[in-house]
């Protein structure tokens, strides 16, 4: 696999995840519900979490299309996203479901990467 394969691939799949999990805060999805409770995030965050998570997610997306700068922008965005996601976590004791924002948090640390490459 190429430097450019390994680029693309990572990137593609930080985007799609990262853009899923926005469509669960904006739905918002039962998991996400039980989730921002237990962390004690207010549902009425969920919007605005969706959101920056969107951002992030397109912001991948934009940087492939060319505009890299946007892309570095939106992975730092994402990594100190899922560092305050992990955070809280961690904060609140609930560590059982703590593998899913460490995932988000190694994707997008991942995507940085290879865009600073």
């Amino acid at each position: 696999m190429s430097v450019s394969s390994v680029y693309l691939a990572v990137i593609t799949v930080t985007a799609i995840v990262t853009i899923a999990i926005a469509i669960a805060d904006f739905i918002p999805a039962q998991f996400v519900l039980a989730n921002s409770a237990q962390v004690g995030v207010p549902r009425s965050w969920l919007p605005l979490l969706g959101g920056l998570k969107l951002a992030g997610g397109v912001g991948l997306i934009i940087g492939l299309a060319g505009v890299p700068q946007i892309g570095v922008a939106a992975a730092a965005g994402l990594v100190a996203f899922f560092i305050g996601a992990v955070v809280t976590h961690v904060r609140a004791g609930v560590l059982y479901n703590i593998a899913f924002p460490a995932a988000y948090l190694l994707l997008a640390t991942a995507s940085l990467i290879v865009l600073l490459a």
